[in-house]
């Protein structure tokens, strides 16, 4: 299947039947999957939403719960635009979170 092209150059990749927004985002599910296999990652999410003053809507890539009982929000990224900094220092002071970026 082809993907419209990414106005950032991003590879949009699929994945057992799921579409990424990029290559690096695939890879990152690729490497969860092979985690949760060896035991480390209990289980994950994808696209995890958090609701924003005014109806806007941030989405977070991953949600991971692991097996000491954390549970870590993973955003992968290849820019870092000023919308996605100001969501995320929203999302941060509105919900006990951190998001780690990788």
């Amino acid at each position: 299947m082809k993907f419209p092209r990414h106005k950032f150059n991003a590879v949009r990749t699929e994945v057992d039947g799921i579409k990424f927004g990029s290559k690096k985002e695939a890879a990152y599910y690729q490497g969860l999957l092979l985690r949760q296999k060896g035991g480390d990652v209990v289980f994950f999410l994808r696209q995890v939403p958090f609701w924003l003053p005014g109806g806007v809507k941030y989405l977070c890539d991953f949600q991971e719960f692991r097996r000491d009982g954390t549970v870590h929000f993973i955003d992968v990224k290849g820019q870092k635009l000023p919308m996605y900094i100001a969501k995320k220092r929203m999302v941060e002071a509105m919900y006990p979170i951190t998001i780690e970026e990788v």
